[in-house]
């Protein structure tokens, strides 16, 4: 009996997919668009509208009340010129060197023991961190009577030791030391915890290898530890720049003055108004909300240059 050959049956053509309709696969999205709106909408009504309408305010004079009057760039010419904007950019440039090299020295010393801690690991950052959660308005009270000319700690250790009291609230240089000095006990412990984090990602082998290879302590911190920890230094100085050259609350408190003189004036000889307290000086004691907004974009300014030159140094460190 014969045979059949079998015959394969030909392959069916492929049937492309009909194209995506890009409104519906929107519209089938709704939900998840609906849930994560919040977030946008109050990005934009505090965040991005509030940032374009003080653009839009610098180049015009308004007193907060009347008409605005388109003023150019006028504002920002007498910017460049006003001796009172430059003063407050030295007076935190000043603050903020005194507060941040310190912090990040204090910071890494913690972070370290921390991390060789063998007991009660969790108490130590507990109480490390502490002091960036405490209320700064809080410290800045404490921190004056601390510095206190008659009846601060930091002068009864002085003359304990048999040296003059120091009228720190009182003096340019003074001023600088207390509020710096506050600035570096609030953000010593976030920094800590931070850099914890960072030496807790080095592996332990590198460490191990540098023992057997005859490698003390400190060579082991200056060859494995720092260069392993750039990114995370990088990320701390930044921050550090960013929020130092921001400093408002600190002084402000701690600087407290009499009715007659405006509570952002900065303390005696206004050594301790900063930028932004100047900024506020600007706006609501002199209700020129114009200049007050172009003393806002200067300072926005300032705090980008200073955050380039910190990351180029770092980067070029870490090169290096």
């Amino acid at each position: 009996m014969a045979t059949v050959p079998l015959v394969e049956k030909p392959p069916a053509p492929a049937v492309e997919p009909p194209p995506a309709n890009p409104k519906k696969s929107i519209r089938s999205y709704w939900r998840l668009y609906a849930a994560i709106s919040p977030f946008y909408l109050l990005f934009l009504a505090f965040g991005l509208i509030p940032v374009g309408f003080s653009l839009y305010l610098s180049f015009h004079r308004w007193d907060g009340l009347g008409s605005m009057q388109y003023a150019g760039l006028s504002q920002y010419k007498y910017l460049l010129s006003d001796t009172d904007f430059w003063s407050s950019i030295g007076n935190t440039i000043i603050i903020w060197a005194l507060a941040t090299f310190p912090m990040i020295f204090l910071a890494m010393v913690t972070a370290v023991m921390l991390n060789s801690a063998v007991r009660f690991k969790k108490i130590y950052r507990f109480a490390y961190f502490l002091p960036n959660v405490t209320s700064v308005v809080a410290v800045a009270i404490i921190f004056g009577s601390v510095f206190s000319t008659n009846f601060g700690l930091v002068n009864a250790l002085l003359q304990a030791v048999g040296l003059d009291q120091v009228a720190w609230l009182n003096t340019p240089w003074g001023i600088k030391v207390a509020i710096a000095t506050l600035m570096t006990w609030q953000w010593t412990g976030y920094n800590a915890i931070i850099f914890l984090a960072g030496l807790q990602t080095i592996p332990g082998e590198l460490y191990e290898a540098a023992r057997v290879d005859g490698a003390g302590p400190i060579q082991t911190f200056f060859r494995i530890t720092l260069p392993m920890m750039r990114p995370v230094l990088l990320f701390v100085l930044v921050i550090s720049t960013v929020t130092g050259l921001q400093s408002f609350s600190e002084p402000q408190v701690l600087l407290q003055t009499t009715a007659n003189e405006s509570t952002f004036s900065g303390g005696p000889d206004h050594a301790g108004r900063t930028m932004v307290l100047y900024f506020f000086q600007q706006t609501f004691d002199n209700n020129d909300f114009g200049y007050g907004a172009a003393v806002a974009w200067g300072i926005f300014l300032v705090v980008v240059i200073f955050s380039i030159i910190n990351w180029r140094l770092v980067q070029r460190r870490g090169e290096d």
